[in-house]
C-alpha cells in the first residue's frame, strides 16, 4: 500500500522540516555511540560542522535519532530527514555517498547505534563534485578514527508501542589486523504501519467521502559486509556488498464509502454507500556490490578513486482491490468491482566513476571526474477488472496487461576550482555536464503515445561558493548551485494503485527531468548563532496532482439492481472520481530566512539548539488533462502563495554529576501553508525522553507526539466548486525501549567508507 497512500511524497515537497518519500539513500556503516563533552557548530567553507565527539545526546541513541537533534535537521514523519529549506537529504559517510534505498535507509538508520560519530557535517548546497538532483542537502556522518587493532562491536535492541507494537534487533562487529579491515552488520525488525483516513473530495452536484483504516504489516532483514585492505603506504582496495529484505504480507485497506449524487427530478441528493477492501502481498530484495580503489599521489592529499558497481533491486507486488456493496440486512457483502494487479518491478544497474583531486601548496584544489550510469528497469504489470451481475456473479472483462521497459544512460563529467586565498577569504567554482538518454517502450499500451517514449537532454549545471570570516566571531558565506531531478523509476511506471473504486493514483512515463536554482546567504556569529536566508526556484516540478471530474453511473437500489426510468432506460447519477496524477506541474519558489542557536550553558547541564524561521511559498501550476489518457478535466489550479513560520528546539538536560542521567525535550512546529494539494495545516510534536548510562550499556525511553498533534490535514478548493479534503492520522504517538550494549576494544580503527558508482541510482528505486 506505500505508493497507494497518497500523501507521503505530495506532502512533504514544500515542508521546511518535512520530507519527501523519495528518497534517498544510503550506504552501510556501523556507527556505534557517541559521547560529548564538548559541542561545537561552525561554518567551514561550504558546510555547517556540528562536533558531537563526547555528547550525551548520541550516547545509546540511534543513527537517525542524533540526526533529528542536530542542528538544521529535523523530521516531521519519523522517516525521512530534512534539511531546513532543502527537500531531501542524502547521507554521506565520511564523504562517501551511501547505498541503500530509502526505506533499506530508514531501518539501517534506525537500528545503528551512533557512539562512534565524531562529527556531522551539514553542506546545504553542495559543489559539483557531488552527484545530488534538485536541491537536495547532504549530511556527512564523520566516524571517530580508530588507531588499534582489534576486534569491537555492538548490540541494540528496541521495543516501541505506537497503535501497534513493533521490534527490532541489530548486530554489527569490526575487525582490523595490519592491512587488513572488515566490518559486518546484520539487522531486522518486525512493526504495522497503521493509517485511519478521511478523504473527502467533490462539488456542489457530487461528492465523495472514504473513511478508514490501513495497516501495512512489514519484516526486514538487512545488512552489509566490507572488505577493506591496503595494497601499499598511498594504495587501498575495498569491496562492499550491502543487501536489504523487505516482506508485507496482508497489507490491507478498509475504506466506508459515501457517494452522494444530485437528482435533478427530485431536487434533492440520493446517497449511495460502499465499502473498499483491498489486501496486498508484496515483497522486495535490494543488492548492491562496489569495488573501490583508491590511490595517494602526493603527501599533500591528491588522490585517485575509481569505483564500479551493480545494483539488482526487486519488487513483486500483488493487490486485490474489491468494492462491495450492503445487502437488504445493511451488511456489506455484495461485491460490486473487483481489481486484480500484479505489479512487478525489476531494476538492473551497471555504474562506473573516477574522480581524481589534486592539491597544490599554494591551497588551490582541482578536483576532476565523470560517471557512467546504465539502468534497465522490466516492469511486466497484468491488470484483471471484474464487474458483478446482481446476482453476485463476475462479468469477466479483457485482461489490460501493459509490459513497461525503461532503458537509461547517464554520463556525466565535472571540474572544481577550490582555493584560499587568505586566512579570511576562500571560494569554490564548478560546473557538472549531464548527457542523458532514456528509452521507454510499452507492449501493451493504449495509446500509440505510450508505445515509445524516447527522451535525449544535455545539462550544464554551475557551481559557486565564497566564504569570508571577518574575525574570530564573524562569518558570512554565500553560495549558488543548479541542479535537476529525474524522476523516480516508479513515478515512469504507468500503472495505477487503487485506493477505491473512484480514487486512485496513477503514474506517468511521459514526467520530464526538473530543474532547480538554489541560492543561499549564511552568516555566523561566534559558532553558536546564524543567520540562514534561501532562495529556490523550480521549474518543471513533479509532483502528484489531484484531478477530478463527474462521471455517469446508473443507480443502484438496495438490492444491488439498477434502477431505470419510466422510458425504461437505467437512471444515470454523477459520481466524482478523483485521480492523483503524477506529473510535471508548472513553477515555484521558496524564500526562506532562519535565525538559531546551537549552545551548552550551565557548565553544560543544559545543551540546547533552538531555530525559528520563515518560509514563502509561491506555486504556479495548471492542470486540466490526464496525460496518460488524454481525459478532460475541469482545470486544477494552484497559482496561490503562502508564509509561514518555521520553529524547532532540541533540549538535552544532564540530571547528575557523574553524567550517567539525562532527559531529552524536543520541540518542532511547522504553520500552515500551500503545497501543490493545498493548504497543509499547522504540524507539531512534543518528544520527551531519559537516558541512563552504566558502563557499557546504555538504557533509553523515548515518547514521541506526546500530545497527539502530528496529524495531517489538506484542504482546498477550486474556483470551478470542486473540492478536496484529506486528514490523516499517522499513530505517530508512541513509546520506545532500547538497550545498547558495546563490546571489545573500542580503539578499533574503523574500516574505510567507499562510494559506490550506483548510489545516485539509488535514490530513484523507491
Amino acid at each position: 500500500m506505500k505508493k497507494i497512500i497518497i500523501l507521503a511524497a505530495a506532502i512533504s515537497g514544500s515542508v521546511v522540516f518535512a520530507q519527501e518519500k523519495k528518497s534517498d539513500t544510503i550506504k552501510t556503516k556501523s556507527i556505534e555511540g557517541v559521547t560529548i563533552t564538548k559541542q561545537v557548530f561552525k561554518k567551514q567553507s561550504d558546510r555547517f560542522v556540528y562536533d558531537v565527539a563526547a555528547s550525551p545526546v548520541a550516547k545509546g541513541n540511534t543513527t537517525f535519532d542524533l540526526l533529528k537533534q542536530t542542528p538544521l535537521l529535523s523530521s516531521t514523519d519519523d522517516k525521512t530527514l530534512k534539511i531546513a529549506g532543502k527537500n531531501n537529504a542524502l547521507i554521506y559517510i565520511n564523504g562517501r555517498k551511501t547505498n541503500m534505498d530509502a526505506e533499506s535507509l530508514v531501518q539501517f538508520l534506525k537500528n545503528t547505534p551512533a557512539e562512534n560519530i565524531q562529527k556531522i557535517e551539514v553542506i546545504t548546497v553542495p559543489g559539483s563534485e557531488y552527484q545530488v538532483e534538485s536541491s537536495d542537502g547532504i549530511i556527512n556522518i564523520v566516524l571517530k578514527k580508530k588507531m588499534s587493532d582489534g576486534l569491537s562491536g555492538n548490540m541494540r535492541m528496541s521495543n516501541s508501542q505506537n497503535k501497534y507494537n513493533a521490534s527490532s534487533a541489530a548486530f554489527s562487529v569490526n575487525y582490523r589486523k595490519d592491512k587488513l579491515g572488515i566490518s559486518a552488520n546484520l539487522n531486522g525488525g518486525e512493526s504495522i504501519e497503521a493509517q485511519t483516513y478521511t478523504l473527502r473530495n467533490g462539488n456542489s452536484l457530487s461528492s465523495n467521502e472514504s473513511k478508514g483504516d490501513i495497516n501495512d504489516p512489514n519484516k526486514n532483514l538487512g545488512g552489509y559486509l566490507n572488505i577493506d585492505y591496503q595494497l601499499t603506504d598511498n594504495s587501498n582496495l575495498a569491496l562492499t556488498w550491502n543487501t536489504w529484505a523487505n516482506r508485507s504480507y496482508n497489507s490491507t485497506v478498509d475504506l466506508y464509502n459515501t457517494i452522494r449524487s444530485y437528482d435533478a427530478d427530485s431536487k434533492d441528493y440520493i446517497y449511495n454507500y460502499s465499502n473498499s477492501k483491498n489486501n496486498e502481498n508484496s515483497r522486495s530484495y535490494n543488492n548492491s556490490l562496489n569495488l573501490n580503489y583508491e590511490l595517494k599521489t602526493d603527501s599533500l592529499g591528491s588522490k585517485l578513486n575509481l569505483n564500479a558497481a551493480y545494483l539488482n533491486y526487486k519488487r513483486f507486488q500483488y493487490t486485490d482491490n474489491r468494492t462491495l456493496l450492503p445487502d437488504t440486512s445493511g451488511n456489506y457483502t455484495l461485491p460490486g468491482r473487483q481489481v486484480i494487479q500484479d505489479l512487478p518491478q525489476i531494476i538492473n544497474n551497471f555504474s562506473g566513476m573516477a574522480d581524481y583531486i589534486q592539491k597544490f601548496k599554494n591551497d588551490f584544489t582541482v578536483s576532476v571526474g565523470g560517471n557512467y550510469n546504465k539502468t534497465k528497469t522490466d516492469n511486466d504489470t497484468k491488470n484483471y477488472t471484474y464487474e458483478f451481475d446482481k446476482k453476485g456473479q463476475p462479468i469477466k472483462q479483457k485482461p489490460e496487461p501493459n509490459h513497461f521497459i525503461y532503458d537509461e544512460s547517464i554520463y556525466g563529467v565535472y571540474l572544481t576550482l577550490e582555493k584560499k586565498f587568505s586566512d579570511k577569504l576562500s571560494g569554490k567554482v564548478g560546473t557538472r555536464y549531464e548527457i542523458t538518454h532514456s528509452l521507454g517502450t510499452s507492449d501493451n499500451a493504449p495509446t500509440a503515445d505510450l508505445q515509445r517514449i524516447e527522451r535525449n537532454y544535455n545539462n550544464l549545471l554551475p557551481y559557486l561558493s565564497l566564504n569570508y570570516a571577518i574575525n574570530d566571531k564573524n562569518n558570512i558565506s554565500y553560495a549558488f548551485s543548479s541542479r535537476m531531478r529525474r524522476p523516480s523509476f516508479w513515478e515512469i511506471n504507468p500503472v495505477r494503485n487503487i485506493l477505491t473504486e473512484n480514487n486512485y493514483t496513477q503514474n506517468n512515463p511521459f514526467v520530464k527531468a526538473s530543474s532547480t536554482y538554489n541560492q543561499e546567504l549564511t552568516y555566523m556569529y561566534k559558532n553558536s548563532y546564524f543567520l540562514i536566508l534561501n532562495h529556490s526556484y523550480f521549474k518543471d516540478v513533479i509532483t502528484q496532482v489531484p484531478l477530478q471530474r463527474d462521471i455517469l453511473k446508473p443507480r443502484i437500489d438496495a438490492q444491488g439492481n439498477p434502477v431505470t426510468g419510466p422510458d425504461g432506460n437505467p437512471i444515470m447519477d454523477p459520481h466524482t472520481q478523483l485521480r492523483y496524477i503524477r506529473t510535471n506541474f508548472g513553477d515555484k519558489q521558496e524564500m526562506s530566512a532562519m535565525v538559531g542557536i546551537q549552545k551548552s550553558l550551565f557548565k553544560q547541564y543544559w545543551t540546547t539548539n533552538f531555530n525559528i524561521g520563515a518560509q514563502h511559498n509561491i506555486n504556479n501550476g495548471s492542470l486540466s488533462i490526464d496525460p496518460t489518457s488524454g481525459d478532460v478535466f475541469p482545470t486544477y489550479e494552484n497559482k496561490r502563495r503562502s508564509t509561514s513560520i518555521v520553529i524547532q528546539t532540541n533540549n538535552t538536560i544532564r540530571l547528575d554529576k557523574k553524567k550517567t542521567w539525562f532527559a531529552g525535550v524536543n520541540y518542532f512546529f511547522v504553520d500552515k501553508q500551500q503545497i501543490e494539494l493545498g493548504v497543509l495545516r499547522n504540524l507539531m510534536s512534543l518528544d520527551l525522553s531519559l537516558k541512563k548510562i552504566w558502563n557499557d550499556w546504555t538504557f533509553a525511553l523515548n515518547v514521541n507526539d506526546v500530545l497527539k498533534t502530528n496529524i495531517i490535514e489538506i484542504e482546498d478548493y477550486q474556483d470551478n466548486g470542486n473540492y478536496n479534503y484529506i486528514h490523516q492520522n499517522r499513530y505517530n504517538r508512541g513509546m520506545t525501549l532500547s538497550i545498547t550494549y558495546n563490546f571489545g576494544n573500542q580503539k578499533v580503527k574503523k574500516v574505510r567508507d567507499i562510494e559506490g558508482a550506483s548510489d545516485a541510482i539509488k535514490s530513484r528505486t523507491r
